[in-house]
This record gives C-alpha cells, sequence and structure tokens, in this order.
C-alpha cells in the first residue's frame, strides 16, 4: 500500500471554512452496498434502526490557542515580540507542550503574558515544541483559558480566516462534557438536540465513550509504504458502562455505529487485547488501514476526509479502498463540502 492510493484532487473551493445552520441541516451522503443516496443529516431517522446504537465521543475542546507577547530588556532597551502558542497535551507535571509561533524569539525561562490574569514560563523545548507552566491551575485556569484563549480551528481553516467568538459554540458538540481536546470529533458536530430527541424515539441508543483528540490528528504522513506510519498517541476511555451497553446491542442484534473517527478507533482498540469490547482506560496509537479487522464497528458516520491521510485509510479498511474513491468522486461531483465543518457521510459495510 502506497501514500499515493489514497489520494484524490479536492477543488479548492469544497473546504468549509463554517458549518450548515442548523447543524442538522448539512448533507449526508449514505453508502449502502454499491449504492449511493444523497439526503441531510436528519435522514439519519430513517436510515437507523430501533435496537443501533450509536457511540458519541463526549471530549470537550479547549480554546487552545493563546497570543500573547513576551518582553524582554536589551542594549538597544526593553523590546516586544508576538508570541502565538496552541496547547496540545498537558504533562503528568501540570505544565502543557504546546506549538509555539515563532519558537526561535522566546527562551528557555521567559514568560509570555497572554491576559491581565494569564501567563506562562516557558520551562523548555523538546522535538519542536516548547513547555509551559502556566501561573494559574485547576477552575482559575479554565475560566481564564476560556476568556483569553481562541478554538484551534485546522489548519485548512485558520488558512483562510481566523477563529472567532462563533467557534467556540460551532466547534463544540451539544454533548461535550470530558475537558481535554484540542480539536473537535467534527462527525459529531452535525447533531443538535432535536436530532437527539428524534433518534432517541426512533430506538435508536447512545453510548459516550472519551477519546481526547490532539493536534496530531492534522499531522501528514510523510512515509510512502503507509504500513510504517505510526500515530500519535491520544488518550481514551471506555467506561465498564460503555463497554456493558455496547456488548448488550451486540447480543441483542443491534448495530454499533460510531460517530467519527475517533470513537470508532476507541471501541476497536478496546477490543484488541480480547477480541471483543471491554473497559479500557489509556494512550491508543492505534493505525486502522485496509486489511484491519473489525471487531466492534458496523458502520461509520463521519466526515469527508483530506487525501493522503490516515483517515482516508481508515475509511477504505472499513468499505474498501475502490469503494471509497467512487464514493468521494461521487461527493466532489455533487457539491458536498468537506472536512471539519462539511457535510457527512454515513457508510454501511
Amino acid at each position: 500500500m502506497q501514500l499515493s492510493d489514497f489520494d484524490f484532487d479536492l477543488p479548492e473551493d469544497r473546504i468549509a471554512t463554517r458549518p450548515a445552520v442548523p447543524r442538522s441541516s448539512a448533507r449526508l451522503l449514505v453508502a449502502t452496498g454499491d449504492a449511493i443516496t444523497d439526503g441531510v443529516v436528519t435522514d439519519l431517522v430513517d436510515w437507523l434502526r430501533p435496537g443501533d446504537r450509536l457511540v458519541l465521543n463526549d471530549t470537550r475542546v479547549i480554546p487552545a490557542r493563546l497570543t500573547g507577547w513576551r518582553e524582554r530588556d536589551s542594549a538597544q532597551g526593553q523590546t516586544r515580540a508576538r508570541i502565538e502558542i496552541t496547547l496540545l497535551e498537558p504533562r503528568a507535571d501540570g505544565s502543557w507542550a504546546a506549538l509555539v509561533k515563532p519558537l526561535k524569539r522566546l527562551r528557555d525561562g521567559e514568560t509570555v503574558v497572554f491576559s491581565d490574569g494569564l501567563s506562562a514560563r516557558m520551562t523548555g523545548r523538546e522535538d519542536g515544541q516548547g513547555l509551559f507552566r502556566f501561573n494559574l491551575a485547576g477552575p482559575d485556569f479554565d475560566a481564564a483559558l476560556e476568556a483569553a484563549g481562541a478554538m484551534p480551528l485546522p489548519p485548512y481553516i485558520a488558512a483562510k480566516r481566523q477563529a472567532d467568538a462563533r467557534d467556540k459554540s460551532d466547534y463544540q458538540t451539544v454533548w461535550a462534557d470530558r475537558t481535554g481536546a484540542v480539536a473537535a470529533p467534527t462527525a459529531s458536530l452535525h447533531f443538535d438536540t432535536a436530532l437527539l430527541d428524534a433518534l432517541s424515539a426512533r430506538g435508536v441508543d447512545f453510548t459516550r465513550v472519551t477519546l481526547h483528540v490532539g493536534a496530531g490528528t492534522f499531522l501528514p504522513v510523510k512515509v510512502n509504504d503507509v504500513t510504517t506510519h505510526k500515530m500519535h498517541g491520544e488518550w481514551g476511555e471506555v467506561t465498564p458502562r460503555a463497554a456493558d451497553e455496547i456488548a448488550a446491542t451486540q447480543a441483542a442484534g443491534g448495530r454499533i455505529i460510531p460517530v467519527g473517527t475517533t470513537a470508532l478507533r476507541l471501541i476497536e482498540t478496546a477490543a484488541r487485547d480480547t477480541g471483543a469490547i471491554a473497559p479500557w482506560r489509556g494512550v491508543t496509537d492505534i493505525f486502522i488501514y485496509p486489511g484491519f479487522e473489525f471487531r466492534v464497528t458496523d458502520a461509520l458516520m463521519t466526515n469527508f476526509h483530506l487525501p493522503r491521510s490516515t483517515l482516508m485509510m481508515l475509511v477504505s479498511a472499513l468499505v474498501g479502498r475502490d469503494r471509497v474513491m467512487r464514493i468521494y468522486d461521487h461527493a466532489i461531483a455533487r457539491g458536498y463540502r468537506f472536512f471539519s465543518y462539511g457535510d457527512a457521510s454515513l457508510l454501511i459495510p
């Protein structure tokens, strides 16, 4: 398998920079067998059956992008430099790893001030990232970050416009609960309360799991032989209750349908050791590409993904590479919107 096997041409105007309003009015492509049906997300009520279970990632995105100033005394007097950091993950010692722009303007030990109440000292650097210790912790830090930070929009959106106040709600699921992600589980952004109520009335069940999506989800694959690619690690948890709910649905003959690739990767991780879903907690770097044996997933709701990405490899593993390419040709020809704020697909093997 070569990286070029997962490439395709995408017109620039297909990249969505804002979500559909309301959320559930986004378009939905449904692929069943060799058939492709065009619809809207609210049509999920017709495609899902009583007894099916949707698996939802309840991670909450933090406003991880911070802009501040570094001041330094020099022979020419006091100098000031604008510094932008994007938080990546907290460390066990309470510090944060972050991308720094520009890293060369910041020395170890210097402080960046982001607001009247929030600042951070860079304690070191590692793998091209900065390590920062903030002046606040716990709820005080959360509140200051909420006030000073911006949503960490994906690079392909950030290149077109800056994050704004709308993104603080647009780039968050309606069931977001456990804080820790720096990227949204974007297939979940299509759901609103009305759709959840309609699906529940249909007899569809819901299970929540947690995978804190990291910025590594946007890293390009740099190897031609895709089987040698190393995935970034992300923290997740399948609770005993979640595992029991999924197992009960399987035993009753219902389908397990993760909403998004993050939920899929997590439940498949939780089934690796025993071959069946089980409680699990830790860091997963599972890499799903054609040839993968799915043990839990029966179908997938997901957005349309970047060319040459690991997510293209994942959907190809689920429904077949040639079939995925036909689906994407159809989506491009019919004007579907791509990536995080784009339209959705329901892929049924």
